[in-house]
Parts: C-alpha cells; structure tokens; sequence
C-alpha cells in the first residue's frame, strides 16, 4: 500500500507498556489464533476450534504488570496502524455524509499480553476485536506476527483488512445493525444465532472492502496484489477451512463466520464496486450468501 505522507490517526490509546490480567472472548483473529496456540501448547487444536466456534473462550492470563518496550518492528506497526485507522476515518465520515448521517469515529486501544475494554478483560490470544460497549477496537500487536509466521498471511493489506473489518463492526454499530442482530441472537436457538453471526461478519468482510475501494479513491492508495492479499487471509480465517485443517472435516452448524469462499467473496465485492448499499447481507436467504 501507498501510505506514505499520510496522516496517523489520533483516536489511539497506546497501552503496550501496561500490565494487565483478562479473560478472552473471541474477535475476528479469535479463531485463528487460539486454535495455533492451543496447537502448539497442547496439540488439541480440534478441541481448541469446537470450543471457539460456540461464541467465546475462557482463558484467564496475566500481564504481570511488567513493563514491555515494543521491538523496532512493532512500532513501523504501530504507526502503519494509526494511518490505517486514519484512513478509515476520512472515509467512513465521507461515507456517511452521503447518507446524510453524522460518523463518530471509535477509538483504537493497543495492548500487549492482556487488556480490559468495555466488554470485560481479553488476552492477546482473543486476536484483534470490537466492543461496541465502548466502541472501541482493540488489537495487540504482536497478532500480524502470528498471521505471517504461522499462517503464511503476510503483506500491509493484509493486516489493513483485519483492522477494516474491526472497525466495519463499528460502523455496523454506527448503522443500529450490530444491535438490532445480537438481540436477534439472543432469542434464537445456537444453529440460527450463528447463522445471524455469520451475516455480522460477512457484511464486516464488505464493509472492509467498501473502505479499500473508497480509500484507494480518495489517496490512490493500493499496489498491485494488495486486494488478493486481503483475500488470502480471508480464505484462511473461514469457518470451513479452519476445520477441516484442524479435524479434517467441517460442522455447518457451528459457523459463526463464513466460509472461506464466502468471506473472500464479500470482501472482494465490496473492493470492487465500493458502494455501501451493495452490502446487505441479512435479507438473502442463509443458503446464498
């Protein structure tokens, strides 16, 4: 991506130095990360993406409350993050002007080990997530590692779409979506409440690739492959694809996000036509999303 020259956001809460102890709850990088390091620490990834896939984990953890100085690395991440975040900005609130909407940007919290949001206390292992308690997303770090080193998913449009998609829950929420479906999914049985989970996220896929497109409009911002970046990730962050690597066979009932085919799909419609409009994800029938 082409950024340089361009603003960082300042709706940033930098909190990678502070100590903190949490329990996890799952996120957009939830599944991809608990079932690596479950993998890796006890081999029983198959039970680690089961627990996942039903809505939350319980890990608890500690911070320790010692101080942490970021690595070199983390901190071009840092600032990388703070432009995409920027951008995010610039476009949502022209997006919403068109509607003639008011957009109230959220806040980015970035941590390190552990944190406590709105929504109660989360681990780096949560992967990057939004809290519509305090509208705020927060993501530690150290997750674009995991995405290069363990999963082959590297590249700055990559780790773009992670935060895209996080804030694209924001602007669900912004939009009265984002609680109108979770108060769907409290009256539903598990198989339908996933189902109406699934829309969340799908349409979060779109909204990010709403972004990239009007982003790209507004700074000329993407490179050649940027797009097909985004789109590797999101195949490997699907529901089915994460199951059958782990056990070999997938559960539809358990989605909770999409497949891989369908993530990638409404990404990439949204990277291509731009319009918010075109991401209704909640009126077609489960079966041809």
């Amino acid at each position: 991506m082409r950024l340089n020259g361009r603003r960082e956001s300042s709706n940033v809460d930098d909190r990678r130095r502070m100590g903190t102890t949490g329990k996890a709850g799952l996120g957009i990088g939830g599944i991809l990360l608990v079932a690596a390091i479950t993998y890796f620490t006890t081999g029983d990834l198959g039970k680690a993406l089961s627990t996942g896939f039903q809505a939350a984990t319980t890990q608890t953890t500690s911070g320790g409350g010692s101080s942490y100085t970021p690595t070199a690395e983390e901190e071009e991440l840092a600032t990388f993050t703070k432009k995409i975040l920027a951008g995010t900005e610039d476009v949502w609130t022209s997006e919403f002007k068109k509607m003639n909407k008011t957009y109230h940007a959220p806040k980015l919290v970035m941590f390190h080990g552990a944190v406590n949001s709105g929504c109660g206390s989360a681990t780096s292992s949560t992967g990057p997530f939004y809290c519509s308690a305090d509208q705020t997303v927060y993501i530690d770090l150290e997750f674009f590692t995991t995405m290069k080193k363990q999963f082959g998913a590297s590249g700055d449009f990559a780790y773009a779409y992670v935060i895209a998609h996080e804030v694209g829950h924001h602007v669900q929420n912004e939009l009265g979506i984002l609680s109108q479906a979770h108060q769907q999914m409290s009256r539903l049985p598990e198989k339908q409440a996933n189902q109406i989970s699934v829309r969340i996220e799908l349409q979060a896929d779109f909204f990010a690739g709403v972004w990239a497109f009007q982003d790209n409009k507004m700074f000329n911002s993407l490179e050649a492959g940027d797009i097909e970046e985004g789109l590797d990730i999101a195949s490997k962050i699907g529901d089915d694809y994460l199951q059958k690597k782990a056990q070999g066979y997938a559960v539809p009932e358990s989605f909770n996000h999409g497949t891989s085919e369908q993530r990638a799909r409404w990404l990439k419609k949204g990277a291509t036509r731009g319009d918010i409009n075109e991401g209704d994800t909640f009126s077609p029938a489960y079966e041809s999303l």
